[in-house]
């Protein structure tokens, strides 16, 4: 340093702690993103764990269902498609049977569906915004506000289950595998009832709300899923009746 005035010196002291203060601020910055990235991440992965922690079943890390149906409150494309949506659908039989109970278990042989049945209550975000969301599982969820399969039911049976994109799931093939005619089972804890299909439609998800699928029919059974070719826009229902003979 020479011995001119201090005061026209540059400060090489301050200027160094400045330049270090700002390093110190980006680091801070760039290791406060990377571990957002991080939180991010394992929130994708560990929210169907921290929303199910039953030990149901549950998907592998990364893979997501799509969002489920509209549905209103409570008082159509397949492997054979039907060309339009029914304005209305047939009046099922009364089963002869067990009485109505919540169904427990659903078997589907032309599917490949065999799952448990848990009941949903839908909770009042979902009443207001009349959107059913799941639990993110391979599960089947029994609509509780609804009816009860059995030979008392007061309504219909609602199932629904979460179609997945990029994995094999059991309600996937309700989209290819699912037609007219084929027989199911609804098992509860008074026993075994025996379903067959009357129709497989597709509905554009927005519009499910309104469709006759919600009539008040004692011993129908309709399932809902996301249909596979169209997981974000479209829901794939199959409805039931009491099999006969």
């Amino acid at each position: 340093m020479t011995n001119g005035n201090p005061a026209s010196e540059p400060d090489f002291e301050a200027a160094s702690i400045e330049d270090s203060r700002r390093r110190l601020f980006r680091i801070r910055v760039i290791v406060m993103v990377a571990l957002a990235g991080v939180l991010g991440i394992l929130g994708a992965v560990l929210l169907p764990a921290l929303l199910d922690p039953g030990g149901r079943a549950m998907p592998p890390g990364g893979t997501r269902p799509a969002v489920m149906a509209t549905a209103p409150a409570a008082s159509g494309t397949t492997a054979s498609p039907s060309p339009a949506a029914p304005d209305t659908l047939a009046v099922p039989p009364v089963p002869a049977g067990p009485p109505a109970a919540p169904p427990q278990r659903l078997v589907y042989p032309a599917a490949g569906i065999d799952v448990p049945v848990f009941p949903l209550d839908p909770s009042s975000s979902d009443v207001a915004s009349q959107t059913i969301v799941p639990p993110a599982t391979m599960d089947g969820y029994w609509l509780t506000p609804y009816g009860m399969p059995g030979a008392d039911s007061s309504n219909t049976t609602y199932v629904v289950g979460h179609s997945w994109q990029d994995i094999e799931a059991p309600f996937n093939r309700l989209s290819t595998n699912a037609a007219a005619g084929d027989r199911l089972t609804v098992t509860t804890s008074a026993g075994a009832l025996e379903y067959q299909v009357d129709t497989v439609t597709t509905y554009v998800k927005s519009g499910l709300k309104d469709s006759p699928i919600w009539e008040v029919a004692p011993n129908r059974l309709v399932l809902i899923s996301c249909y596979t070719d169209d997981l974000w826009g479209t829901n794939v229902v199959v409805v039931a009746s009491p099999a006969q003979g």
